[in-house]
């Protein structure tokens, strides 16, 4: 277990709708505050897609990453997505229901929430960000 809170928490969503990395299905249960994730094949196309890495066989299997439920511990989350390919993604997280399918639904469950996005990622939104 994490010995010292997490005041704020700057995450990322996938096309997969992961959350942190944290792809589907995620574990929403375990304690561990930070994990090794397996990263599914949408999300290593992804990073290859996005020119992080220079051939699909480039980009690791695995990651570290904050666990979801730690995530959820953080006193404030910054949710930052960019990209019309993320848009589905985003319906899913900031509207469909709460599922470790769509890991960054999770959220919705969280008081306290920012979540920015470019009109890209926001265009499949039935209620539009201001």
């Amino acid at each position: 277990m994490a010995k010292a809170d997490v005041d704020l928490c700057f995450a990322g969503a996938g096309e997969n709708c992961h959350l942190a990395f944290n792809d589907p299905p995620a574990d929403f249960d375990t304690g561990y505050p930070f994990i090794v994730v397996d990263l599914d094949a949408a999300c290593r196309q992804q990073q290859f897609g996005e020119g992080w890495f220079p051939t699909l066989d480039a980009v690791p299997a695995q990651a570290v990453s904050m666990s979801v439920r730690q995530i959820m511990k953080s006193k404030q989350i910054i949710l930052s997505i960019s990209d019309a390919r993320k848009a589905a993604a985003v319906k899913a997280a900031l509207e469909g229901p709460v599922t470790n399918a769509a890991p960054a639904s999770i959220l919705q469950t969280h008081g306290n929430v920012s979540v920015h996005l470019d009109p890209h990622a926001a265009q499949l939104l039935e209620t539009r960000p201001a």
